[in-house]
C-alpha cells in the first residue's frame, strides 16, 4: 500500500486557488477512480472533481469554505501501488472535471436555441418508500435532465425523486440548477423547524431576518435583506477591482446598420437551411472586431506591472446573461481565424450552453477583448467596465430606425435608416483618446460599409 497525495487541481490559465463547497466523502471511505469526490469553485465556475485514483481516504486536508490554492494538498489517500510526483500531476490534470457547471454577459435578442440531442423518454418513478433521488433516472416525466450534481445533493440531503421532479427550475426548459435545489432545501428547513402555531413564509418568500410578531418595526415590513450571493459577491468584486486597476475612459459613435441589418434580412432564413444556426449580429461585431484588432494590436492587450502586453492571438468574450440574473463571458478563441460561418456555429453554441450551465472552465479563459450586447435590453448607449486583465471592453446599443440626412452624388436626402451606437471603454493608461477614437471609428466604418463579398 502507498500514499497518495490529491492536490488542487489547475481550473484555468489565471486561477490561482479555489475555494471547496462540498466533500462528498469522509475519511476511512473507499472510493473509486473518476468518482466524484468534491465539488470546488473558482470566481467563475462550480466544477465537480474526480478522484484521480481508486483507494481509501486517509486524511482530508482542507474543509468546507476554505480558499486553497492550485497545488496545495487537499487530501491523503491510500493506494495500492505508489506514484511518482510526475504520474500524481499527470492523473490530476487527467481527472480535471470536464462539464463544471457555471455560476457567473449579455443575450443576443434573437440568438439560436437549437434543439439538444434527443432525450430518452425516461420518468422518475417516486413510490412514497423510494430511496433518495440520486438513485433515480437521470430525465424526468418532462424531459428535464438532472446533472450529477444536482442528484448528488438531492441524496445528501436525502430529497427523494417525487420532490425533485416538483421542483421548479431556473435553467433552460425548467432545468433544476444547483441554485434551485438549495434554495429548495433551505426553504424545507425553514418550514419544518417553524411550530405548527407559529405563522412561517410560504413557499415562494424566504425571510433572511427575525423579525419580532408582536412590535414588528416600521423598518422591517418597508424593507427586505437579501444577502449576495457568492457569485454576486464576486461579479462585485471583479467590477470593483477592474475600477482600482484601470483608468477607465468612454467613448461613443453612432453607426448606420442599414446595410447590415438588410443583409441579414435577406440571408437569414437560407441561413438557417444551410447551415443549421441562427444568423445574429454577434457573430458579425465578432468578424469586425477580430479583423481589426489585427490592426490596433494595443487595444488586445493586458498589462502587467509596466509592461504592456501585446496578444498575438484574438480571444474575443461575448458578455452572456444567465437566467439568474448573473453574467458569464464564454470566449471565441482565434475567432480571426474563423469565417463568418464558424464564428456563428462557435459563439451561438457558447451562449447556448453558458445558458445550460455547460461550459468548460477553459472556455471562459484567455479572452483578450470583451463584446457586450446592451442593446437586447433596449439600451441604446453605455459605459461598460472593461474586463480585467482586458484593457478595452465594446458595447453595442439597439438598432433602431432614425430619419437621417443621405449623401447622394445628386444631392443629400432625407430617409430612413438604421441606427446603433457603439461604446467603447479602455484603459487610458494604455490607450489614449486618439487611439482609442480611431479604433471606434474604424469599427463603424467597418459596419457602415458592410459588404458580403469580404465575408
Amino acid at each position: 500500500m502507498a500514499l497518495y497525495e490529491l492536490h488542487m487541481p489547475q481550473m484555468g490559465e489565471s486561477i490561482l486557488e479555489a475555494t471547496i463547497l462540498k466533500w462528498m466523502i469522509e475519511e476511512g471511505q473507499e472510493v473509486q477512480q473518476d468518482e466524484i469526490i468534491l465539488e470546488v469553485a473558482t470566481d467563475k465556475v462550480d466544477s465537480e472533481i474526480p478522484s484521480p485514483v481508486a483507494g481509501k481516504v486517509v486524511k482530508i486536508k482542507a474543509k468546507e469554505g476554505d480558499e486553497v490554492p492550485v497545488g496545495q494538498i487537499i487530501a491523503i489517500m491510500e493506494t495500492q501501488r505508489e506514484f511518482t510526483r510526475t504520474e500524481q500531476d499527470l492523473k490530476l490534470q487527467e481527472s480535471k472535471s470536464p462539464s463544471p457547471s457555471i455560476v457567473t454577459g449579455n443575450d443576443e435578442p434573437d440568438s439560436q436555441s437549437p434543439a439538444s440531442d434527443p432525450i430518452p423518454e425516461e420518468v422518475i418513478q417516486s413510490p412514497a418508500e423510494e430511496a433518495p433521488a440520486a438513485s433515480a433516472k437521470m430525465v424526468d416525466h418532462r424531459g428535464r435532465f438532472f446533472s450529477p450534481l444536482v442528484r448528488t445533493i438531492a441524496t445528501a440531503e436525502n430529497v427523494s425523486a417525487d420532490e425533485l421532479r416538483n421542483i421548479e427550475g431556473s435553467g433552460l426548459d425548467g432545468k433544476v440548477t444547483k441554485a434551485d435545489i438549495l434554495a429548495y432545501i433551505e426553504q424545507r428547513d425553514k418550514i419544518t423547524e417553524t411550530k405548527p402555531d407559529q405563522p412561517h413564509a410560504g413557499p415562494d418568500l424566504v425571510t433572511v431576518f427575525e423579525k419580532d410578531a408582536a412590535q414588528p418595526s416600521q423598518k422591517e415590513e418597508l424593507e427586505e435583506i437579501l444577502p449576495m450571493t457568492r457569485v454576486r459577491k464576486t461579479i462585485a468584486r471583479h467590477m470593483k477591482v477592474s475600477l482600482d486597476t484601470a483608468a477607465h475612459a468612454t467613448s461613443v459613435i453612432e453607426a448606420d446598420m442599414t446595410r447590415v441589418v438588410q443583409w441579414r434580412e435577406r440571408n437569414k432564413n437560407s441561413f438557417f437551411k444551410k447551415h443549421g444556426v441562427k444568423l445574429t449580429y454577434t457573430p458579425i461585431f465578432i468578424q469586425v472586431l477580430a479583423r481589426l484588432l489585427r490592426q490596433f494590436p494595443h487595444l488586445n492587450a493586458s498589462v502587467q506591472d509596466d509592461n504592456v502586453i501585446l496578444k498575438k492571438y484574438v480571444n474575443i468574450g461575448v458578455a452572456t446573461a444567465l437566467p439568474d440574473h448573473t453574467l458569464i463571458v464564454p470566449v471565441v478563441k482565434n475567432a480571426d481565424q474563423l469565417n463568418l460561418i464558424g464564428l456563428t456555429h462557435q459563439a451561438n453554441d457558447l451562449i447556448m450552453r453558458a445558458r445550460t450551465n455547460d461550459l468548460k472552465a477553459d472556455e471562459i479563459q484567455n479572452g483578450t477583448f470583451t463584446l457586450t450586447n446592451i442593446g437586447t435590453f433596449g439600451n441604446l448607449i453605455g459605459t461598460p467596465i472593461i474586463n480585467q486583465p482586458e484593457v478595452a471592453i465594446l458595447a453595442t446599443g439597439a438598432i433602431v430606425k432614425k430619419p437621417a440626412v443621405i449623401e447622394t452624388p445628386e444631392g443629400d436626402t432625407l430617409g430612413i435608416r438604421h441606427k446603433m451606437y457603439l461604446s467603447l471603454s479602455f484603459d487610458h493608461r494604455v490607450i489614449d483618446g486618439y487611439m482609442g477614437g480611431s479604433f471606434l471609428k474604424a469599427i463603424a466604418d467597418a459596419l457602415e460599409n458592410f459588404d458580403e463579398e469580404d465575408l
